[in-house]
């Protein structure tokens, strides 16, 4: 199954699909996917469904905060997003000691998981 991004002109987008930390986090996941779907079938209810929610969390949330009333609810999700964040860190580590997934595509995908967390503090240090 090959899952890529839309490619889309900067016109086409809108609201929180213009934050460069949602983009980010919306490619995190997919490659999160991808990788995923080579984890053992006895996992598909256990790790491959939990790190794939908590990945999918973090675009959502951003997603979600951008479109609410108030700057502090926006600050609210953006947390939210961060611990989703963190608690995929615990997955990938764990996932890595397992031999579920190679040293070098657990450096690409903490490399990411790492941009995704500057981006957010950045976002977040910037509305507060």
């Amino acid at each position: 199954m090959q899952v890529t991004r839309l490619e889309t002109s900067m016109e086409e987008l809108k609201g929180f699909k213009k934050l460069i930390v949602w983009q980010k986090a919306y490619d995190f996941v997919l490659m999160v996917y991808k990788y995923t779907q080579e984890f053992p079938s006895s996992e598909l209810y256990g790790l491959t469904s939990q790190i794939r929610r908590a990945t999918v969390s973090i675009s959502a949330n951003i997603a979600e905060g951008s479109e609410r009333q108030h700057k502090k609810e926006f600050l609210q999700f953006l947390s939210i997003a961060r611990g989703s964040l963190a608690e995929v860190e615990t997955y990938l580590m764990l996932v890595k000691d397992l031999g579920y997934i190679s040293k070098d595509r657990f450096v690409e995908l903490e490399k990411q998981r790492q941009e995704i967390g500057r981006l957010l503090r950045g976002l977040y240090k910037s509305l507060s």
